[in-house]
């Protein structure tokens, strides 16, 4: 083990659980979202390659808050931050769940791509339930179909190969 991936242009470690968000993925998900997101503030809770939130930071977001906990993946995202001279990026080395529960900031997009055996997305929702902004919405990447928990309204879902992924908003 120990090798890397490249995507484009950046660069991540190999580490247990790491998948990036498929392109295809990426975008449909822009297209639900809208191609600018210019003014937005942006979570990626379990960031991973970063690859979602580096491409929420390139389409105009005011803020990307991106948390990995594991250190040689979270030394990657700081590199790649700083090669790509990303002055909307803040980066955070912390547990995802942690970092959500004491977390105050509000946000419009939420992007929760867990480790797909892990119970993390049912806890992840319900602490952010009340930190989205009025219209926030929030991304789920799943291994498998996913039910959101009352509270959460499915606005867009689809499929491609191993990913499930939808796109939620409050539902009150």
């Amino acid at each position: 083990m120990g090798g890397s991936h490249r995507s484009r242009m950046l660069d991540f470690p190999d580490a247990p659980g790491l998948r990036p968000t498929p392109d295809r993925v990426r975008e449909t998900l822009f297209n639900w979202l809208g191609q600018d997101l210019y003014g937005l503030r942006c979570l990626d809770l379990f960031a991973g390659s970063g690859a979602l939130g580096f491409e929420a930071a390139s389409r105009g977001a005011e803020q990307v808050v991106m948390v990995e906990k594991n250190r040689q993946v979270h030394q990657a995202l700081a590199a790649n931050v700083a090669k790509l001279r990303l002055g909307n990026v803040a980066l955070h080395w912390a547990d995802g769940l942690e970092f959500a529960r004491g977390e105050t900031g509000r946000y419009d997009v939420v992007f929760l791509d867990p480790p797909f055996q892990s119970d993390y997305l049912p806890k992840a929702l319900d602490m952010l339930q009340y930190k989205l902004s009025e219209s926030g919405r929030v991304y789920v990447e799943t291994g498998v179909a996913y039910q959101p928990p009352q509270g959460w309204r499915v606005l867009k879902s689809k499929r491609a190969g191993q990913v499930n992924y939808q796109l939620l908003e409050r539902d009150d």
